[in-house]
């Protein structure tokens, strides 16, 4: 369940965010956990000697896969501000599942039936939850943010399938630090232009480094090596753990209330990743 651990660790991005100083922003957050995560990620690769590979690395999916990490912040934020954060964030996340089935479809990787039941409750969960986050929120529908928060959803389901190849070859660690740093590189006119006058202060330090090398760096990791070992379909319909953890942590550590249609969406997502996650009936052989 490496994969479930990784969104695990994505989930608690909203809940750092929300401790962390005043004027912290969402899109030099993005590239601040990518810049810091894929160079921690880099020297450690690098002091292990994962680096060194007799395989070659193939150049278009590298740069597909770093791509794809990029251009999913601004699409991302940039749909949410758009659109609104409830609709933006359901569209981008409740996309990436429909997007991963396509992309096995084109691989001729055939969905099964309990894939389809798991990413129907999950994906029905997590509008949900996302609705029920969003309040009072008065939800507005902009062609531009549907589209941008779409971006986002496929940039994630291509950088998922990308380092899936890439990690048939090559450490897990090497393939994650390579890519998110070729990421963190095309983000860098972010934060040029952005204001880090948060990151002087010691809570925002202890957030850009909790968000870098554990809800990016360590993060990461876990998801290249789970990714080597499950349908791409399946990758994106796991990561919908993230919205669950993000809503516990508001509970928990925020103390947002637990309204009822909050444990709704909660029940719901587990219940598509409990049936996702149960192993497969074998079929008793039939006698002759």
């Amino acid at each position: 369940m490496l994969i479930a651990l990784a969104a695990l660790l994505w989930g608690t991005t909203g809940t750092a965010q929300a401790l962390g100083p005043a004027g912290i922003t969402p899109l030099t957050v993005g590239a601040l956990r990518i810049l810091v995560g894929g160079v921690a990620l880099l020297a450690w690769a690098a002091a292990r000697g994962n680096l060194r590979s007799d395989a070659r690395w193939h150049r278009p999916t590298v740069l597909l896969a770093g791509a794809g990490i990029a251009l999913y912040q601004p699409a991302f934020f940039g749909g949410t501000q758009q659109t609104g954060v409830a609709v933006g964030t359901i569209i981008a996340i409740g996309s990436a599942p429909v997007f991963a089935g396509i992309i096995s479809l084109l691989r001729g990787e055939r969905p099964t039936r309990r894939w389809l039941l798991a990413t129907t409750l999950a994906v029905a969960g997590t509008v949900v939850l996302i609705a029920a986050g969003g309040g009072d929120q008065t939800l507005t529908i902009r062609p531009a943010g549907v589209l941008l928060a779409l971006t986002a959803g496929l940039a994630y389901v291509l950088y998922a399938a990308a380092i899936q190849r890439l990690t048939a070859d090559h450490p897990a660690e090497a393939v994650v630090a390579v890519t998110m740093s070729l990421g963190a590189l095309l983000l860098l006119p972010l934060l040029i232009i952005g204001d880090l006058a948060w990151v002087g202060s010691v809570r925002g330090v202890a957030v850009v480094l909790h968000l870098g090398l554990i809800a990016t760096g360590l993060s990461y990791v876990s998801f290249g090596y789970g990714v080597r070992q499950v349908p791409i379909a399946s990758v994106a319909t796991l990561t919908l753990t993230e919205p669950l953890t993000a809503a516990l942590l508001g509970i928990v550590v925020l103390g947002e209330p637990l309204a009822a249609q909050t444990l709704a969406g909660m029940i719901l997502v587990f219940a598509g990743l409990t049936v996702l996650a149960l192993p497969a009936r074998s079929r008793p052989l039939r006698s002759a």
